[in-house]
């Protein structure tokens, strides 16, 4: 017995895996009717995943693209970048690990496999078929794989030594990265004969077939769906006017809902990148990164606020000044990844007893410790009090406040009372708006916090 054909077997292999990929397709709910290795093809109005190599497809491939040319169609291509099994670079000189290769044509897709849980969205400037297409593939799994695509040069060696043949074509974006490179595309050479759709493995194919009868071809091969009397063709010559005036406020429709959720998905993330650095500075921070966060929202609130130790040198004072009208407040910030000390309190009490001799000239009026304790924890778990014990909370003659308190009312853009809290009492002519028990300092607990004496210098 001879032993088996290694590429015979690996073959073998490919086409099984290959078919268990349309496996799950309804071809007759979609209006389609495959044909497959061994079927004529020249009468196809698109081909998936065809193949150049001789006995693997090739004479398939051929006959289909004659047929398109004979009857003066652009042959519509799908073609899948990468394989989502694969998962390492094949070239250690080369970024790209995959690549489509066009017939009769120079050049080439190459592609890079982007790390996981790549952000996409859709290109600019999309006529319907290919926006559809976008659409449905950017709603893939967020474990879905996705690769980068740009055109590659053909090089031929010769006995002049290498040519170097640039790629035919344009490569137009539907779906691109977040540094703009599509990870979804279309190609067209310029004589406009092929018309290729490259999208990335691991796609439900049911959708794409889908996307074809409807999207595809009344797009690029309407007269395939003419001859087969597909409910999917349209000819906007043979509608009637109720037929048309449906269908454009149907387009119309969509691309308005299309532009709303761009648009809207856009000031989200907008408002992400604002908020971040405040939410994670309160919530998580210390050091500079947390006095940055308090200054945010003591500035929000209608405070000017100093970086002291950037005026004045790091431990040599407390970590911010804030000024409000004829209130000058001296405010310490402090964390703690377990309960806080009770000896933070002393540091704002020394920087307040050596301020007069900083700053002789500008007497400070109030003053406040704000303190990001327990941040290993939940937010929902930490405590809502920095201090509990009665004893000392009630020996505090400034507010002791915890960044979450901020964070909420920052987050709510309640400043009256961010302004009550840091000063110890409402600040004279404002309205304070109702507060939560959640977002405000008005329970008998927290009052006690407050400014209770004469000056901060009572301390």
């Amino acid at each position: 017995m001879s032993e088996p054909d290694p590429q015979a077997a690996d073959y073998a292999s490919q086409l099984f895996a290959a078919s268990a990929k349309y496996a799950d397709i309804s071809w007759s709910e979609a209006g389609a009717e495959p044909r497959w290795l061994g079927m004529d093809t020249s009468t196809c109005a698109a081909a998936i995943n065809p193949s150049h190599y001789f006995s693997r497809g090739a004479d398939e491939f051929e006959r289909f693209l004659s047929g398109a040319a004979s009857r003066g169609e652009p042959a519509l291509i799908i073609a899948t970048m990468g394989n989502v099994s694969d998962a390492g670079r094949r070239n250690v000189f080369s970024p790209y690990n995959a690549s489509v290769d066009f017939h009769n044509f120079t050049g080439s897709i190459a592609g890079k496999r982007l790390l996981a849980g790549a952000e996409v969205s859709l290109a600019p400037d999309l006529d319907a078929a290919d926006r559809d297409l976008g659409l449905r593939l950017r709603n893939r799994p967020a474990d879905a794989p996705w690769w980068a695509m740009a055109l590659q040069a053909t090089g031929f060696e010769g006995p002049q030594g290498t040519t170097v043949h640039e790629p035919e074509g344009e490569l137009v974006p539907i779906l691109v990265d977040s540094l703009g490179e599509p990870v979804v595309a279309r190609w067209t050479p310029s004589n406009g004969q092929q018309v290729w759709y490259v999208i990335p493995d691991a796609v439900d194919w049911g959708t794409i077939v889908d996307w074809i009868v409807q999207r595809a071809l009344p797009a690029h091969v309407p007269a395939a769906l003419r001859r087969v009397r597909s409910p999917h063709s349209i000819d906007a010559d043979l509608e009637t006017a109720a037929e048309t005036k449906a269908r454009v406020a149907l387009e119309e429709l969509e691309h308005r809902y299309s532009d709303d959720k761009a648009r809207f998905k856009a000031d989200l993330e907008r408002a992400r990148q604002e908020a971040e650095p405040v939410r994670s500075g309160l919530l998580y921070g210390s050091g500079g990164e947390l006095a940055d966060a308090v200054a945010v929202v003591l500035r929000a609130a209608g405070f000017s606020v100093t970086d002291l130790d950037a005026e004045l040198g790091a431990t040599k004072s407390a970590d911010l000044l804030a000024v409000l009208d004829q209130e000058t407040c001296l405010i310490e910030v402090k964390s703690a990844s377990g309960p806080a000390s009770e000896r933070l309190v002393s540091d704002l009490r020394r920087h307040l007893e050596t301020w007069p001799q900083l700053r002789p000239n500008r007497p400070v009026t109030c003053s406040a410790l704000i303190v990001n304790h327990q941040h290993r924890l939940d937010p929902a778990r930490r405590p809502t009090e920095v201090y509990q014990r009665k004893e000392f909370v009630d020996t505090l003659n400034f507010p002791v406040l915890t960044t979450g308190q901020l964070f909420d009312w920052w987050r709510a853009q309640d400043w009256s009372a961010v302004r009550t809290a840091v000063l110890g009492r409402p600040h004279p002519g404002q309205i304070s708006k109702p507060y939560t028990a959640q977002s405000t300092a008005s329970s008998p607990r927290q009052r006690r916090f407050w400014f209770r004496s004469g000056g901060a210098n009572s301390a």
